[in-house]
């Protein structure tokens, strides 16, 4: 069930993302905060209706206790949002990507797990042609646009690169926590753990809230349907993420993480995005390396 769930939280990432991209309005001041207050609200229903179908007993301590891995990647999801305002989510989103593959290289260095080399050469795969991705993405935006030279543009500039990376930080110390909490120690069930992140990130979405009450800013859900599509199909992903990762973390924490592989497929599909050979071939071959995970972990 392990690879099932790191299947369907593959998928659901995936659309997620495309939403993002449909939904990113690059010159609205409060766009990041604006998606993160989504995200919150449909996290937090989906707790409390969780909670009452399936009778889970949740102490409001458990909170605290799995706050370190919630902050790590509700900060990593803000940062993402606030990078959206300097570089496009098809450029981002493979840089952050490759955390996935980093969590996997951390959880083999510090447990001295021991894979089949099959999986060696999946990981190798998945990271290169993310990254390689990410060059090609990187390269066709500075041809295609022209900075002043300016302070202005050049921070920007610097902005669109450290905020990918950034989130790559803290998302891939997120997801390692995760895989300790979750799967190495079973610090936490999946309900309880479930449960805290979606609550955690609730209270975020409340106090951005008020954030912006008080700087007189509306948020209207009928000019926003993009941020709210993206934040059921988030939700719906971390629903399937916390039983992806209590399971073989090591491996499915590259497959989870692979996800914009889904999403630039999908904006070739619906939103007519032109993709060069490279990239297909890319594609391809990070496809080769999640389907050889999959097989390993039958």
């Amino acid at each position: 069930m392990t690879m099932i769930y790191s299947l369907l939280t593959f998928v659901m990432w995936g659309i997620a993302d495309l939403f993002y991209k449909k939904g990113n309005i690059q010159e609205e001041k409060y766009n990041d905060i604006k998606t993160g207050i989504f995200v919150g609200v449909v996290m937090g229903i989906h707790a409390l209706v969780y909670m009452i179908v399936n009778q889970v007993s949740f102490n409001v301590t458990e909170i605290i206790y799995y706050l370190p891995v919630s902050l790590c990647y509700i900060l990593s999801m803000i940062i993402g949002y606030k990078g959206l305002k300097y570089i496009e989510l098809s450029i981002a989103s493979p840089v952050q990507n490759t955390s996935g593959v980093i969590t996997s290289i951390l959880l083999l260095l510090f447990f001295k797990e021991t894979l089949p080399w099959p999986a060696y050469v999946a990981f190798v795969l998945i990271f290169c042609s993310i990254f390689y991705i990410c060059m090609l993405e990187r390269k066709e935006d500075k041809e295609e646009r022209k900075f002043d030279i300016s302070l202005k543009n050049k921070r920007v500039k610097i902005l669109a690169i450290i905020l990918p990376i950034l989130y790559c930080v803290f998302d891939g110390l997120g997801t390692f926590l995760d895989s300790i909490y979750l799967d190495k120690f079973e610090l936490i069930s999946e309900d309880s753990a479930l449960i805290a992140y979606e609550t955690s990130f609730l209270l975020f979405a409340l106090f951005a809230m008020v954030f912006l009450k008080r700087k007189n800013e509306r948020l209207i859900i009928s000019s926003n349907k993009e941020k709210l599509e993206a934040a059921v199909f988030e939700t719906a992903g971390q629903f399937f993420y916390v039983f992806a990762m209590s399971g073989n973390s090591t491996i499915s924490a590259s497959i989870v993480g692979s996800y914009c592989i889904l999403s630039m497929i999908l904006s070739r599909i619906f939103l007519k995005e032109k993709l060069s050979l490279k990239k297909y071939l890319a594609i391809g071959t990070a496809i080769v390396g999640i389907v050889i995970l999959l097989v390993l972990d039958v």
